[in-house]
């Protein structure tokens, strides 16, 4: 877990000079993953449940998702995630615990199986809540007077399907929160972002092949992992050039030089409950066509960057 303090959220975006990544404050697993715990517990007072929160990210690598576009896993994003009991097993400091609290294993080890801490978009949950509050305050599209307000109007309901769910109580404050996270969405799959995991998945795939780091190397931490980059012949220009990066080009064919690429991505978003009235979609009009405009982007032209 301590690990995850030198394991960034923005998956490797905070090291280039984009304007959107370059001034953002620092934002860890670790400080996520306290985060989901806290919500958790704050709806269900479950040890269970907040535990399985805490330890959702725990088998996170270096630049996170990264390794899932390195992994050809990005539309996806789950190669990562794989090994969590496995982890949690081998720390007798969690077995100690573990025991002296009578919890199982096997009921921390997998967060999915409470829909509070994790669900399917685009309902909300705990994980989900956490890192779009998070970001609304990080790039700066939210006050923390805002999110604190959007927090304390959601409670547990109850979704179509009879499961909880994280609901808002009143349709304004759910509405601004559903155009927020839309906001986060569009950067999540922005030009920038896209190039900058791809490019930074091309370096360590790069890095492997020389071997310069190693798959081992990569649950880590981030400075460890650099500092092995920066070392490198090969690996360190191509660090330092992927950390310059500052603008992003486009062309609709592929230019005949230059590094571009075509990346897809996957689309994000959230369409929260409101209580007695359903999903934000299903009666806000401007929301309903946003998300339809999100949903229909298109990834097809090539990007590059200088």
């Amino acid at each position: 877990m301590l690990r995850l303090k030198q394991v960034g959220m923005n998956c490797g975006c905070e090291y280039t000079r984009f304007p959107r990544f370059a001034d953002i404050g620092p934002y860890s697993r670790y400080d996520h993953s306290l985060g989901v715990a806290l919500i958790v517990w704050h709806f269900t007072g479950s040890w269970e449940q907040a535990l399985a929160g805490l330890f959702h990210d725990v088998t996170t690598p270096v630049f996170a998702h990264v390794v899932d576009f390195l992994n050809g896993d990005h539309l996806r994003q789950e190669s990562t995630e794989a090994g969590v009991e496995s982890y949690l097993a081998a720390s007798p400091e969690v077995s100690a615990l573990l025991e002296k609290y009578q919890v199982a294993l096997g009921d921390i080890s997998d967060y999915h199986r409470y829909p509070i801490a994790d669900n399917d978009s685009p309902a909300l949950s705990a994980d989900r809540l956490e890192y779009t509050l998070g970001n609304l305050l990080n790039y700066g599209f939210a006050d923390l007077e805002s999110i604190t307000a959007m927090y304390r109007d959601l409670t547990v309901g109850w979704d179509e399907k009879g499961r909880p769910e994280l609901i808002f109580r009143t349709p304004e404050t759910a509405a601004a929160f559903a155009k927020g996270a839309l906001r986060n969405s569009r950067v999540y799959v922005a030009d920038e972002d896209r190039f900058a995991m791809q490019s930074l998945a091309d370096l360590l795939r790069l890095a492997l092949e020389q071997r310069a780091v190693t798959r081992r190397d990569l649950w880590t931490t981030e400075p460890a992992v650099i500092r092995m980059l920066e070392l490198d012949m090969v690996c360190g220009p191509q660090w330092r050039r992927f950390c310059e990066y500052s603008r992003i080009l486009r062309s609709q064919e592929k230019p005949d030089a230059g590094n571009w690429v075509q990346v897809n991505a996957k689309k994000r978003y959230i369409d929260p409950l409101v209580s007695g009235l359903g999903r934000v979609s299903q009666w806000d009009g401007t929301f309903c066509g946003e998300l339809e405009d999100f949903k229909m982007l298109d990834f097809s032209n090539w990007i590059s960057a200088e």
